[in-house]
């Protein structure tokens, strides 16, 4: 029988089942600056508890609603990992559940996030969680927390996978879509895509397959940029462009375009009876979408349904407010245009 000493040598530790509590530790110091960089009337973005507080009087609501949303970045994150581009991915898992946030009329307050790996490699973490803080400022969001989980056996090596969570908040009786309001005729205004954002990334990479490319050949569709470097474009998040907007009372209907294109989540903010009837030559198709078409041979209707096509943020609004809300969305930045009508 040995003895104690003996008995500790022999023991197992976390690290030993492929677990590195130490790493964790430096990963959320790390995290401490980015989440501080957040901070916002209500939330001050500290972390460390077990949950997060918001003080929805202090961040200016009367009678308000919340609003949650829960999303990921989806397959362009197997991109990110064989070329090492992790830098743009948290924008993205900001972007798609704040745009979602948005499409009901509701300004997001609050994020967290969920990242799952089989060995932590804190640098690529943190340049994850960087990005993560850089949505949130551009969202107007508070990063108050999350879960780091390194689960050696669940996943290979460094491959990693995120989910977001955010809340958000809105005056009662100005949620969206204002069903009530819509009328054939009033107008459809789409808001520029910045590319692909995070939909689709399992038939562009078959694409990227088909065409012989690798990822640090030069884009076909883009000068001066790198095939990965095009594709890994951040998801462009329109709240602090479209909530002005919705707070004035000028938009009857707003639909994030991510999984289902422009075809199935127009109809998500419609009033029954009424349908998105599009001017497909409005707007210029970009050209990373005419290049997955042709090296794909995919049909129009199957890339409308896959696809944003180049239109990230659709709005539902009435004639005579058209100009006042063109004119608003120009000049916060955003290109916008008139691409159809409710009929």
């Amino acid at each position: 029988m040995s003895d104690t000493s003996d008995t500790q040598n022999d023991g197992l530790t976390y690290a030993d089942a492929g677990v590195d509590i130490d790493a964790g530790d430096m990963l959320v110091e790390h995290i401490k600056p980015l989440a501080k960089s957040t901070r916002r009337p209500g939330a001050e973005a500290a972390l460390g508890g077990f949950g997060a507080l918001f003080d929805l009087k202090a961040a200016g609501f009367v009678d308000p609603l919340i609003v949650a949303t829960t999303d990921g970045v989806g397959t362009k994150l197997k991109i990110a990992i064989e070329t090492g581009r992790h830098d743009g991915v948290g924008i993205d898992l900001v972007a798609m559940c704040v745009n979602d946030l948005l499409a009901q009329g509701a300004e997001p307050l609050v994020f967290l996030d969920y990242y799952a790996t089989g060995k932590l490699e804190i640098d690529a973490a943190r340049r994850v969680v960087s990005g993560i803080a850089e949505g949130c400022r551009q969202a107007g969001c508070a990063l108050v927390g999350g879960e780091t989980a390194e689960m050696p056996g669940m996943y290979s090596g460094g491959d990693y996978d995120l989910a977001g969570f955010s809340l958000g908040a809105l005056e009662r009786g100005h949620a969206l879509p204002r069903l009530d309001l819509q009328n054939t005729g009033d107008l459809i205004i789409g808001l520029a895509s910045s590319g692909p954002h995070s939909n689709g990334y399992s038939l562009i990479r078959k694409v990227v397959e088909r065409s012989g490319l690798s990822w640090g050949d030069d884009a076909p569709f883009a000068r001066d940029r790198s095939l990965a470097q095009a594709l890994m474009e951040p998801t462009r998040i329109y709240v602090k462009s479209v909530l002005p907007l919705m707070k004035a009372g000028l938009i009857k209907g707003g639909a994030h375009i991510t999984g289902g294109g422009l075809i199935e989540n127009p109809p998500r903010c419609l009033a029954e009876g009424l349908t998105a009837s599009f001017d497909w030559d409005a707007w210029p198709v970009p050209p990373v979408f005419q290049w997955l078409a042709e090296v794909g041979g995919i049909s129009d209707h199957e890339m409308r349904r896959t696809f944003n096509c180049g239109i990230g943020f659709i709005l539902v609004v009435a004639p005579e407010n058209a100009e006042e809300v063109l004119a608003g969305l120009l000049e916060a930045g955003e290109a916008a245009f008139v691409c159809g009508q409710l009929v």
